[in-house]
């Protein structure tokens, strides 16, 4: 890494499918601290692309459990009467 802890790699834009891609490799994305399934933000300016991660969320504790939010429902209760009935055009074949 440079003094300023940024470092600058050679990449190639290259088809993939109808678009174009940039491919990150094992050792920009260890550097990045990035790995499969990653959030990242895109910014487009007029020098070019910058991406960087999305800032973690913090998982909240509900709580109650989905189980214990849905114990004792009906449809009744669930208002499942007052759903209006599906078109045949919104029914899948």
């Amino acid at each position: 890494m440079t003094a300023s802890g940024n470092l600058k790699l050679e990449a190639t834009i290259q088809p993939w499918g109808n678009s174009l891609g940039l491919r990150i490799t094992r050792p920009m994305c260890e550097l990045a601290g990035l790995s499969r399934g990653d959030r990242v933000l895109v910014e487009v300016s007029e020098q070019g692309l910058s991406v960087s991660r999305m800032p973690q969320r913090k998982q909240l504790d509900a709580p109650l459990s989905e189980a214990e939010l849905l114990e004792g429902m009906t449809p009744y209760a669930a208002h499942a009467d007052e759903l209006c009935p599906l078109l045949p055009s919104e029914i899948g074949d």
